[in-house]
């Protein structure tokens, strides 16, 4: 850069920083500038406060509009609801009453049983045990006032008191109206008796077809360890009107419209029940069951009952019904006479509920008042069951020792008589048996005697409250399963734990099957049968696996004592005298019985139509 152009920078800058001092602005000008910027500040922060007050006045106009609209309404509201205008607003409020059997508590909300504890028993993992509570259960009817739909579980009623075993619900008018929904509860029962009483509402209060359609919902909780096995034995159970008792429970949802009159109707779990029952009978009633199939949650079921009432509010009536709340205990409930109430216990049908009725829960509960142990009461009634019944095991014995010594002479039949005419050899071999005195069914007749037995036990066991939280060597629960071994993993089929009586039961049947199968020739005869035959034993396995470990426990000792018998009678039973006597019968004339003669007759019929099946000439 030359001399002329650093002179040349020098004096314009010279020049800019002249003008800048002469065009300073002093210090009264700053102030006022400051003073005009902070005046227009204030001017935009009292337009923004005034803009937020105007959104603020209107939203309270918005408000005040809708205050006075719901206050309008609530007015119209209460001036219909007349008589019920104090009941429509409240506080809940409890009250309980308390025997040695129940702890009831009660709602003024609705007017209802609010909570039902059965104070003699505790849940599985020990806390108390409650049929229901809050709004878990809910119980009461619609009616109409005013052209409006009320319903009573939308109520407060004022509480009546009377004495530590009653109380009252009432809603009363100006005018001496009442409806009063009152409760007692006496000393040592698990009954609550329920009245519903109606005066001096007639042309008010109105229910259509002259009946109370009450309404009764409850989610049913899970009281047991075995869950599988608590749903497969809950339901709801109904008696109609003089008639049977009848249920829709089981493993799934169902429902179901009773159309004729209806004694009871029972929300029943494995162990417990809650029953409503009308002192006459309801006209009608709808009950369906829905299955909760969430395994983490609380409750098993969700039950829910509709079921007309005869009542009338044009005169002063009543309807009085009662609550059961407690055990399924069998001989508790048949205390309450004609009501049927045994029949919630699901012991059998026909032959099989005789005998647990009549057989083995009388021989049960006698040994429960002698025996504290209920391992031991097991034990000993097997032990009965299986010295009744063993003439009939003696019985099966001798038929099979029978059918054993004949074998070489039944080898000889089949020898001489090819496969192809199987007929012929079955005649053969009938009549072999028809001369020595033998009856091929003689080992299967016993055994199926004692089916009876069987079965119905299999429905005792999980229906004994009896064994419910009694404990037996392992098993802490008799009731349900024994698990020894829970598993990380769910088995299909098979559970995802690991019953060591289940395994007992299923090891003493398969050497039972070896001993049977070392008797008796039908393996030989038919060797597809020997796989079959172990197949029960591994069934037995899978299905009982979740079981009452009472019942795996009581086919365990059943079958090992059945053994033990097999063997014992082994020793005493000479065959080679077995063989004589039925030679001996051999050489006597025969008799033909009924049956043998059709027998004999039938394949006859059948030789013939086959000869004359072989005589037709080919076709050409």
């Amino acid at each position: 850069m030359d001399k002329n152009s650093i002179t040349g920078l020098l004096l314009i800058t010279a020049i800019l920083g002249l003008f800048w001092w002469m065009n300073k602005p002093s210090d009264e000008d700053l102030a006022e500038r400051k003073r005009l910027l902070d005046s227009m500040s204030q001017v935009e922060q009292f337009r923004a406060v005034e803009a937020e007050k105007n959104v603020q006045s209107a939203a309270n106009v918005e408000l005040t509009d809708k205050a006075l609209q719901s206050s309008t309404k609530d007015s119209a509201r209460m001036q219909a609801a007349g008589i019920l205008a104090p009941y429509i607003k409240g506080e809940q409020q409890f009250t309980t009453l308390e025997n040695e059997k129940l702890k009831v508590t009660f709602s003024n909300l609705g007017g209802r049983i609010y909570s039902v504890e059965l104070k003699e028993f505790k849940t599985f993992d020990g806390k108390p045990l409650l049929l229901f509570e809050g709004n878990d259960n809910r119980y009461g009817f619609n009616f109409t006032y005013n052209t409006n739909i009320y319903h009573t579980n939308d109520l407060y009623f004022d509480i009546v008191k009377s004495g530590d075993n009653s109380v009252s619900f009432e809603i009363s008018g100006p005018e001496r109206e009442n409806l009063k929904l009152t409760y007692n509860l006496t000393d040592d029962v698990n009954m609550v008796e329920h009245h519903i009483s109606a005066r001096n509402l007639g042309g008010k209060f109105d229910v259509p077809r002259n009946a109370l359609d009450l309404e009764w919902y409850q989610k049913m909780p899970a009281q047991e360890k075995g869950r599988t096995a608590e749903i497969q034995n809950s339901g709801i159970y109904f008696k109609y009107h003089q008639a049977d008792v009848d249920d829709i429970s089981g493993a799934g949802s169902n429902d179901e419209d009773l159309r004729t009159s209806v004694k009871w109707i029972a929300f029943k779990d494995q162990f417990f029940s809650s029953v409503l029952i009308a002192q006459e009978s309801m006209s009608s009633a709808y009950v369906e069951t829905n299955v909760i199939e969430d395994e983490t949650n609380p409750f098993l079921r969700i039950n829910q009952a509709e079921a007309a009432v005869p009542f009338s509010f044009t005169e002063d009536d009543d309807a009085a019904m009662k609550f059961f709340f407690g055990p399924n205990h069998f001989y508790t409930l048949r205390s309450y006479g004609d009501l049927d109430l045994h029949q919630l216990l699901p012991l059998g049908w026909g032959i099989f509920g005789w005998i647990n009725r009549y057989a083995v829960i009388p021989v049960f509960n006698f040994l429960e008042g002698f025996i504290g142990s209920y391992g031991i009461i097991i034990l000993i009634l097997t032990i009965l069951i299986k010295l009744v019944l063993f003439p009939l095991t003696y019985k099966s014995y001798m038929s099979t020792a029978k059918m054993r010594v004949l074998k070489p002479q039944i080898d000889e039949i089949n020898e001489r008589i090819p496969k192809d005419k199987a007929m012929e050899r079955q005649q053969a071999t009938m009549a072999l048996y028809r001369k020595v005195g033998v009856n091929p069914m003689g080992g299967c007749l016993p055994m199926l005697l004692q089916m009876p037995i069987l079965i119905a036990l299999f429905r005792f066991f999980p229906a004994s409250i009896e064994l419910r939280q009694e404990s037996f060597l392992w098993a802490t629960d008799l009731s349900t399963y024994d698990s020894i071994w829970d598993l990380p993993f769910d088995i299909p089929f098979y559970g995802a734990h690991v019953s060591l009586f289940t395994l007992l039961m299923a090891a003493t049947n398969i050497f039972y099957t070896r001993i049977n199968q070392e008797m008796t020739q039908s393996s030989a005869q038919m060797p597809g049968m020997k796989g079959m035959m172990y197949m029960m034993p591994v069934m037995f396995l899978f299905f009982f696996n979740s079981y009452a470990s009472g019942l795996s426990y009581y086919y365990f000792i059943s079958t090992l004592i059945t053994v033990g018998q097999t063997l014992l009678i082994r020793q005493f039973v000479d065959e080679k005298a077995i063989l004589a006597k039925l030679k001996a019968n051999q050489k006597k004339p025969a008799k033909k019985s009924k049956f043998q003669a059709r027998l004999e007759q039938m394949s006859k019929q059948q030789q013939q139509m086959q000869k004359g099946k072989s005589k037709k000439p080919a076709k050409k």
